[in-house]
């Protein structure tokens, strides 16, 4: 990679900022993306532009992101990917160590649900179905390697039970083939099937986290270790920047987003999303990509998800 060491301009920022969104307009982080809009202006002094880089699973918007000139005119939504996919060993860049964390918005906690007219209420009533009836069910997730796809491998595998992956391009597929009875589980983000709790065609029976969502739609679904099944899986939208952004330029960001992020409208508009912000600054989020390689390389292996995505190259 080129020196592309920049002096830091005391005037910044003087122009508009980009924001590069690795995923398609309407998607839930082009959603939380533009909820910076409003207030940008106001609190980092310069306007935020949005450009949308959908295609390759964000790698090709991480891609331009890690090309970018570290000068603080340049920012990319971030999300678990950006430590799954080398992992996997298929991108131009080590995202963990090329880009520069500025702050996490939320935690996306992976939700287990089944059709509302389905028999089972709880994990139990499923996994019992599930030994009982071998290779006849199967969940649905929104792509090969993902964290959908990781939490559905990993509840299989602690659970003892077989069922079979069905990847999607997208959350709204998994859900549309569910609601269709294709599959019979899918692994999604709150988001994704929130309207769908509310209107009772879907039952969620777990979340893959350390503790229940403080969203009211959720409130009443136990986590999977209140159900005796240790599965933690969960997600993240973040903000971060090329690498060696100037320490002053990264200052002022790391605490425009934080002023932006913990503000009490910021945080209605997004539990009105589904998601529930749990702010990280720099040093935290840096910290956790860490404990999450760590966590997510084993997880991958264990569930033989490396594998197969190897297999899938050759």
């Amino acid at each position: 990679m080129q020196d592309k060491t920049i002096i830091a301009d005391k005037k910044y920022p003087d122009k508009p900022i980009t924001l590069i969104v690795p995923f398609g307009v309407g998607a839930g982080m082009d959603l939380v993306a533009r909820l910076f809009e409003k207030e940008a202006p106001t609190v980092l002094g310069q306007p935020l532009i949005i450009i949308n880089k959908p295609g390759a699973a964000g790698t090709i918007a991480w891609n331009e992101l890690v090309d970018a000139k570290p000068d603080g005119y340049t920012l990319g939504m971030t999300a678990v990917e950006v430590i799954l996919h080398p992992l996997y060993g298929h991108t131009k860049y080590h995202y963990p160590t090329a880009l520069d964390p500025l702050v996490q918005i939320a935690n996306i906690s992976m939700v287990m649900a089944v059709q509302a007219g389905q028999p089972w209420q709880n994990v139990d009533d499923l996994v019992t179905y599930a030994r009982q009836h071998p290779g006849e069910l199967k969940f649905g997730h929104a792509g090969v390697g993902g964290i959908g796809h990781i939490a559905g491998e990993t509840f299989a595998k602690t659970a003892d039970i077989h069922l079979e992956q069905v990847p999607f391009q997208s959350g709204a597929e998994a859900m549309a083939s569910l609601l269709g009875g294709h599959v019979q589980i899918v692994f999604l983000n709150p988001a994704s099937i929130k309207e769908y709790i509310n209107s009772g065609a879907v039952r969620a029976l777990a979340i893959a986290d350390e503790q229940r969502l403080s969203d009211p739609s959720y409130s009443t679904v136990p986590t999977f270790k209140e159900q005796g099944l240790d599965i933690i899986c969960s997600g993240w939208h973040g903000i971060s920047a090329p690498k060696d952004l100037p320490p002053d330029v990264k200052a002022k960001l790391s605490e425009g987003f934080k002023t932006m992020i913990n503000a009490p409208e910021f945080k209605r508009n997004m539990e009105n999303l589904g998601l529930q912000v749990t702010y990280l600054g720099p040093k935290e989020t840096e910290e956790k990509w860490i404990t999450e390689r760590q966590r997510l390389t084993k997880m991958i292996q264990e569930t033989g998800i490396l594998d197969k995505i190897k297999d899938q190259k050759k």
